[in-house]
């Protein structure tokens, strides 16, 4: 008689616990729990796009200043004529001392090869400004523009959020001073 007691007992109290609300509690936590930890996840890597933007831009700005500052002519005359001889990367702006410089600029966070930096001279003179900047040689001069271009591939780590790689570019100009 003992025995049946017991396993009454047992099967009243499985009847119980399954018959109850307690385990609804431990459902809407786990859809809750999931549903929270995918919004704090999009806020993160949307928090990355937008530093990544953040960067581009920035980056597109230092390097136009680079550039800008650093002509091809220093203090009206060339690099290799200055005295003390100027080194060549304190005044020679080519697209790769740009460019190196640009990816120099990386944070950790951002794939310093994956940059890509484009600087151009096209040769026009800002409204106001009476320098020539037509000839080749002269592209460079004081008062004319130079331009520089930066673009970066980001692709986002939350997979729900997309698959694709988003390309963010950012471009800078200004005149080149003396």
């Amino acid at each position: 008689m003992s025995k049946s007691l017991k396993r009454g007992s047992f099967l009243r109290c499985v009847a119980r616990c399954l018959g109850g609300n307690q385990g609804s509690s431990l459902v809407e936590y786990a859809i809750v729990l999931v549903v929270l930890l995918t919004i704090i996840f999009g806020i993160m890597d949307f928090s990355r796009f937008l530093y990544a933007y953040h960067f581009v831009s920035e980056a597109a700005r230092e390097g136009s200043r680079y550039a800008m500052v650093r002509g091809y002519t220093y203090h009206g005359t060339t690099c290799a004529s200055t005295t003390p001889p100027t080194p060549s990367f304190a005044c020679n702006a080519t697209n790769t001392n740009v460019q190196s410089y640009v990816q120099g600029l990386a944070p950790p966070t951002i794939t310093s090869g994956s940059l890509t930096v484009t600087t151009t001279w096209p040769g026009t003179v800002p409204s106001g400004a009476a320098a020539s900047c037509a000839s080749a040689t002269s592209k460079e001069s004081p008062g004319c523009l130079v331009e520089v271009e930066v673009s970066y591939p980001f692709k986002f780590i939350f997979p729900y959020l997309s698959t694709s790689t988003f390309t963010m570019t950012s471009t800078s100009e200004v005149s080149i001073t003396e």
